[in-house]
């Protein structure tokens, strides 16, 4: 008797160089492709054993589930409440996150090929045919990098990172369904590290996912994490929150040189990776409470501290981007420094005493023009030299402000350019009030 096997063998090679946050960037000519070798078919002969004499079914006494102290397997079919809670949510989320890949066209920022490189493409000689000339010029390398987005609505409004999409001059959705459509910038706010691209595509293929809120989000919180790690479409990783209110420097430039920092930022050990960038960060009601950006980790892999963009923020920015394409964040004009025990005392403060201590002024800016002071005495604390003698901000519009994040987080979710607020100030230890008129941040061009 013959029998007919076949294997499908599916040899596939990747290569990830250079990753960028939370997103992997691939080098366009050496990219690999997904080869599919032949199917193998294998004809296996067998001889037929002799015949034997039909016996009465023994019992089997020696089974390994009746075996003194053997334990039966459980029936993997079974599954625990939450382990059903997060199928459902995968399968009900899953089809709104994308994987979105970008092309970067080579510049003056990208790599260049000399042209003796091995992958700079040669034109082909003929025997007995004049010699073709050879490129002389360096060749430029284009850059693919790969990150995540979510549905927002059924217009083809889909949110991700500024990151992912900054500097691109292709930008392709893929679907979970494996539909592909090209998509383009509709707005970016690369100082809360949001962007909204758009696609045109049948509006049964966009599946929007609902906005939480996070001002409600507490440590020890469930979380699920949907996105594309390493490329590696539809991945799904579970953790808590970590810790709330962390400050992430991943902003615009500063016309000094300085990152505007991004407030309130989530922090978890959902795993997030190269490629999570843009993707959603979850309840278990499947509601997004952030937008995966960044990681923390030497290695640029998970090590157990992830950083999303909490979705209140994502809430007051993204409509302005659909609206105008852009979003303008109001601006004080104070570089400063959380006050602690150590400054208070070298101030002659109380060193319960908390607040925001103001060691610069911009110049021509908001605080400046309405009067604040910056320090102008020079002190050393733990060998590091330092400016006090400044004003304390210890409020904004009545909120108690005790440390800088509190500042810059009510300015972030709070306030508008060119609103007028109150500033309650410590000013050589008396308390008074500033009005201040907000601006809008200057960014270092």
């Amino acid at each position: 008797m013959k029998q007919l096997h076949s294997w499908h063998l599916l040899f596939v090679a990747a290569a990830l160089t250079a990753l960028t946050a939370c997103g992997s960037t691939i080098t366009l000519p050496a990219l690999p492709q997904i080869q599919f070798l032949q199917k193998v078919q294998t004809a296996v002969s067998a001889t037929p054993a002799p015949q034997a004499t039909a016996q009465p079914a023994q019992p089997q006494a020696t089974q390994a589930a009746q075996a003194p102290g053997a334990v039966a397997p459980t029936n993997p079919a079974v599954t625990t409440n939450e382990e059903k809670a997060l199928e459902e949510l995968y399968a009900r989320v899953n089809p709104s996150v994308v994987n979105i890949t970008v092309v970067m066209k080579a510049g003056a920022d990208n790599p260049q090929l000399p042209p003796n490189h091995p992958q700079t493409p040669q034109l082909p000689q003929i025997p007995g045919f004049p010699q073709l000339p050879q490129p002389s010029e360096p060749r430029a390398i284009p850059q693919m990098a790969q990150g995540s987005g979510f549905v927002l609505d059924t217009q083809g409004h889909i949110i991700t990172n500024n990151h992912v999409i900054d500097g691109t001059d292709k930008i392709t959705v893929t679907f979970s369904d494996g539909v592909e459509a090209a998509a383009t910038v509709v707005g970016a706010d690369p100082d809360s590290d949001i962007a909204v691209i758009k696609v045109e595509i049948d509006p049964s293929e966009l599946h929007p996912v609902p906005l939480g809120e996070s001002d409600a989000l507490k440590v020890g919180l469930s979380v699920v994490a949907i996105g594309n790690p390493f490329g590696l479409e539809g991945s799904m990783t579970t953790g808590i929150v970590s810790g709330l209110g962390r400050l992430l420097a991943d902003g615009s430039q500063t016309p000094d040189g300085h990152r505007y920092s991004i407030p309130d930022i989530i922090q978890t050990d959902a795993a997030i990776n190269p490629g999570n960038s843009g993707g959603p960060l979850l309840d278990l009601a499947g509601n997004v409470i952030g937008v995966n950006t960044a990681i923390e980790s030497p290695m640029r892999s998970s090590s157990g501290v992830g950083y999303a963009v909490p979705v209140d923020i994502v809430k007051q920015v993204v409509p302005v981007l659909i609206a105008t394409g852009k979003y303008e964040h109001p601006f004080l004009g104070v570089t400063g420094t959380t006050l602690g025990a150590d400054l208070a005392k070298a101030m002659k403060l109380d060193p319960n005493q908390r607040g925001v201590l103001v060691v610069e002024l911009t110049e021509g800016g908001p605080a400046a023009k309405a009067g604040l002071r910056a320090g102008t005495q020079e002190t050393t604390i733990d060998g590091i030299p330092t400016k006090i003698g400044g004003d304390v901000i210890v409020s904004i519009e009545g909120q108690p402000i005790r440390k800088f994040d509190d500042l810059l987080g009510y300015l972030v979710r709070h306030t508008s350019v060119g609103q007028e607020v109150t500033l309650g100030i410590l000013r050589d230890g008396k308390p008074m009030d500033v009005r201040v008129t907000l601006g809008a941040r200057p960014t270092s061009k």
